[in-house]
């Protein structure tokens, strides 16, 4: 169990609270909100924390209790049953709790925009692409998240091409972090007459989505930007009107593109947003001070490279390549269970900062 230091965690609410209380806090009302986003953090934390060691020493003192009871027919009463189950239920709190230390990366409390692309193979990879598409759509609903599309591209007979969504919630990026890289599939195809065995290939990209207090300062004349009417093969997914946005950032090559909100100044601040959001991870990425210094890179999304695989033929596992953290039931984690992932991810990444 990792260490929860909870004085520190108090001394940092006092700080902040003691901001609120200067002269001229209120004026600057991007700083305040800021600020009284970190206090609400940080107290449901000590929260947590107060409320789980408050079960822990009930837990203590109804142990100690049975222990003083010999008769083993007082053993098989109720308390027994009620250790067991509050036992277990610690024990899950622990856990969450254990993985909130980990969140402490610089942007792991923000809002989090997922891109996912198909790899080579076609129909196959792009059936793949849309599986986890709704795999993290299901996640993210039962963690209380919400997801906003924010792109999407039809494939051609099934699945799609691309798509790019808004995860939004409180860690949103600090959990969905572990879920970036190359997922692999095993499987018999249902698009196959001949019923053969295929390995299909998609990549998820996950970056945290940049606040207001973020300074990302872009040039200009380094931007193309392009407005289309969104194309597919109808339904949820299109557009009336040509108000799609397509921006490109001319010297890495980067593009992203919105399609959803109503309006086309909607869909252009989203854009913005998204490409500030790719440009900050470059830069991180490549050490650079500048903007102008970026390059860019490309990566195969193919055999190798993945981080995690899915196999359900010929038998059934997902095992996590990175932490060897594996389970059979396939079908659970397409519904969505992917916590024990995250968690193992976060476990052997304590070092990780962004």
């Amino acid at each position: 169990m990792i260490h929860f230091d909870i004085s520190n965690l108090e001394n940092e609410l006092s700080i902040y609270e003691a901001e609120t209380l200067q002269e001229g806090f209120w004026n600057d009302a991007k700083k305040s909100s800021i600020i009284l986003q970190k206090i609400k953090t940080i107290k449901n934390k000590i929260e947590k924390y107060n409320k789980l060691n408050g079960e822990l020493e009930n837990l203590i003192e109804m142990s100690e209790l049975l222990i003083e009871e010999v008769d083993e027919k007082q053993q098989e009463n109720s308390l027994v049953k009620d250790i067991l189950n509050n036992t277990n239920l610690v024990q899950n709190k622990l856990e969450d709790l254990e993985i909130s230390t980990l969140l402490s990366g610089k942007y792991d409390i923000n809002n989090a925009i997922v891109t996912i692309h198909p790899g080579a193979g076609g129909t196959e990879s792009q059936d793949w692409a849309e599986m986890l598409y709704r795999m993290y759509c299901r996640w993210s609903n039962s963690q209380g998240y919400t997801v906003q599309e924010l792109d999407y591209l039809d494939g051609d007979e099934a699945g799609l091409k691309s798509v790019t969504f808004l995860v939004s919630g409180e860690y949103a990026y600090g959990y969905m972090k572990s879920e970036k890289g190359v997922h692999r599939l095993v499987r018999i195809s249902p698009f196959d007459a001949g019923g053969r065995r295929h390995t299909s290939f998609a990549s998820v990209e996950v970056l945290p989505e940049i606040t207001e207090d973020i300074e990302i300062d872009i040039n200009p004349d380094d931007l193309r930007i392009d407005t289309y009417r969104a194309s597919g093969a109808g339904g949820q997914h299109i557009n009336k009107t040509s108000s799609a946005i397509r921006i490109t950032h001319i010297p890495t090559n980067i593009v992203v593109a919105c399609q959803t909100e109503r309006s086309q100044i909607q869909n252009k601040e989203t854009a913005m947003k998204m490409l500030k959001s790719k440009l900050l991870d470059l830069k991180e990425r490549e050490h650079k001070e500048k903007i102008e210094d970026l390059k860019g890179e490309q990566k195969d999304i193919a055999w190798g490279s993945q981080i995690r695989s899915y196999v359900f033929c010929p038998y059934t596992l997902v095992k996590d390549h990175r932490t060897n953290y594996e389970v059979g039931n396939v079908q659970s984690v397409m519904d969505g269970d992917l916590n024990n992932f995250m968690r193992e991810y976060l476990k052997n990444n304590k070092e990780e900062v962004k």
